[in-house]
């Protein structure tokens, strides 16, 4: 039964056990049937040290570390007996009534919060992640869709201003992204284009220097049928890294653009776009190793003379039909 009493946050008639932690989006703590906050649990201060425990789940933390976090490395004069004050509201609000024998449990030296009492989605999503890293296509793309459904919002969306939290934010978009990539390439794997595209877009739009992303969304694009809007899609890559990196894509997405080209061109059109593609692809790289330019002689390759042919043919042929 859940009691609350002014404004300090739910209380509980039943003894403590094991809660569920959600972490990813704003903080929510779900026990015994009551749900708390982040304003449930006594202030900035202690639900940040929540959170850092939460994100060493299992791991003892020490309260050194703890206070140089909380603290920025600037702590007070009392620092540790004002965490261990912190400390004392965070468990009055968690587990109360059970002092220390409830999730968050006191070690030599720190604190921990105990895993074999919290349900924790981020734990969750770190798992579901890991075994689909090591799993074929078709058991690792619904272990990916649950891990991403878990994925609402940012971790630690109710926390704004701490460094740790924007560090820890970092990390785990990351992997984030890294679970759409690989979701995209097991839905191509298993031919079912449209989720690979649905998945590698937001990957891409996440981080959109991430080639390995666009290179899922791009193959799934052609995959499903769809070459020009993979074209479109290569050209918006192409310009991101030209523009922020000044480099090029990659071979694989530079093979894909030569086959959409050939599937949305006609006839004797395709073979001169793929001319002109390698000529170009050539000559891109034809620099000497010291960034000089290349002899004329380095030039005279057996494809620079057949990207000429098929152009020469076309050209002759077309004079002709003028």
């Amino acid at each position: 039964m859940e009691r609350t009493h002014g404004s300090s946050g739910p209380t509980f008639d039943t003894p403590p056990g094991r809660v569920t932690i959600q972490i990813l989006g704003n903080l929510r703590v779900c026990r015994g049937g009551a749900v708390l906050g982040a304003h449930h649990l006594g202030g900035p201060k202690p639900r940040q040290i929540l959170e850092i425990l939460l994100l060493q789940l299992g791991t003892p933390v020490s309260k050194e570390h703890l206070i140089d976090l909380l603290w920025g490395g600037n702590p007070p004069v009392e620092a540790q007996p004002t965490l261990e004050s912190y400390v004392c509201v965070l468990r009055r609000n968690l587990q109360p009534g059970a002092g220390k024998r409830g999730p968050l449990q006191t070690v030599n030296g720190g604190y921990v919060m105990d895993k074999a009492l919290v349900d924790l989605d981020l734990d969750r999503f770190d798992t579901l992640l890991r075994l689909a890293q090591h799993s074929g296509a078709a058991d690792a793309l619904p272990l990916l869709s649950e891990a991403l459904g878990l994925a609402v919002g940012p971790l630690l969306g109710s926390e704004l201003l701490p460094a740790w939290a924007a560090d820890e934010r970092s990390r785990h978009a990351a992997r984030v992204t890294e679970a759409r990539i690989i979701a995209a390439e097991s839905a191509s794997a298993l031919f079912r284009p449209g989720e690979a595209v649905g998945w590698a877009g937001q990957a891409a739009d996440g981080d959109p220097l991430n080639e390995r992303a666009w290179t899922a969304l791009i193959l799934g694009l052609e995959l499903s049928g769809r070459p020009a809007d993979g074209l479109a899609a290569f050209d918006r890559f192409r310009r991101i890294l030209d523009r922020e990196l000044g480099c090029a894509p990659g071979p694989d997405l530079r093979h894909a653009q030569v086959r959409m080209l050939h599937a949305t061109a006609d006839g004797e059109l395709s073979d001169v776009l793929s001319a002109l593609l390698l000529l170009h692809d050539r000559l891109h790289h034809a620099g000497a190793p010291n960034g000089t330019a290349a002899s004329p002689a380095s030039l005279a390759s057996e494809s620079l003379r057949e990207a000429g042919l098929v152009i020469d043919s076309f050209l002759r042929r077309a004079l002709v039909a003028v």
